[in-house]
């Protein structure tokens, strides 16, 4: 009978513990899944982010800042300095989105991308930068956040901060819109390419319409400075190992450390990037 008893009561607070567990609220959601993908505890995190593809950012990142990486085992680990926290969170549109929603549980002051892009025009060389000032919503993901015909577009005060710094750091930049799709594999299709050239598009990645659907729809101020790293629209230009290596070892540092500058010229000056009304 005092068996039945302890089983009764077990029973009772594990059902006491899995009510407490459930999270019925987009709130609850990422509150409990920004710390599990990351590692880390939402009041660690800066209020200014910088969001990359690649681990070897976050490296550099901590290098310089003599600080510890957090949550390399898990899916997207993360950097934090001085109010700044550099977040690696994977490549295409869904983790994108992810990690945008995921950052609504710190209401970030600024998100800026970091990406790398492949160069449409015959006039984007490997090692160039590219400010967009809208993104092209072909990744697919955006759709379940905002209706088709609602433009991708950065935060503007915040793409004028990069065009300042980049200004600084005495680089040139090139503006228009960025093809953002959900294939990768895409560089043989010649229908497809031609199809390219009809958007007139600057440059084409994975990512950056949906950084700024989804950050509009989290009324996130976003923004996103882009690498070309390669020249698709030419065989002799599609990205291999090696040419990646060589992009990565000249620009790479370059274009850590104009996003970092940005984003600190932003939080130094006490400006606000967000959009008067989302």
């Amino acid at each position: 009978m005092r068996i039945k008893k302890q089983e009764k009561k077990i029973l009772w607070h594990q059902k006491v513990r899995n009510r407490s567990l459930i999270m019925k609220t987009k709130e609850e959601i990422v509150n409990n899944w920004l710390p599990r993908y990351t590692g880390k505890e939402l009041e660690s995190f800066g209020k200014y982010i910088l969001l990359t593809n690649f681990m070897y950012y976050v490296e550099l990142f901590s290098k310089w800042n003599n600080v510890p990486i957090e949550g390399r085992d898990r899916n997207m680990p993360s950097a934090t300095f001085d109010g700044m926290t550099i977040i690696n969170f994977g490549m295409g549109s869904p983790n994108a989105a992810t990690v945008m929603d995921l950052l609504s549980a710190v209401n970030p002051n600024a998100v800026l991308f970091l990406g790398k892009c492949g160069g449409l025009k015959k006039k984007n060389m490997v090692g160039d930068l590219i400010l967009p000032i809208a993104a092209i919503r072909s990744d697919g993901t955006s759709n379940d956040y905002l209706p088709n015909e609602v433009p991708a577009l950065p935060a503007f005060k915040l793409q004028i901060a990069v065009s300042t710094t980049i200004t600084k750091f005495k680089k040139e930049y090139w503006t228009g819109t960025v093809y953002t799709t959900n294939r990768r594999v895409w560089e043989y299709d010649d229908r497809f390419r031609k199809y390219l050239m009809k958007t007139r598009a600057m440059a084409i990645d994975m990512e950056t319409a949906t950084i700024f659907t989804v950050g509009f729809a989290n009324e996130i101020p976003t923004g996103a400075l882009l690498l070309v790293t390669d020249q698709p629209m030419i065989s002799t230009g599609i990205k291999t190992a090696a040419s990646d290596a060589e992009v990565t070892g000249k620009y790479v540092e370059t274009h850590l450390k104009i996003g970092i500058d940005s984003l600190r010229e932003i939080k130094d000056s006490k400006i606000s990037v967000k959009h008067l009304i989302f």
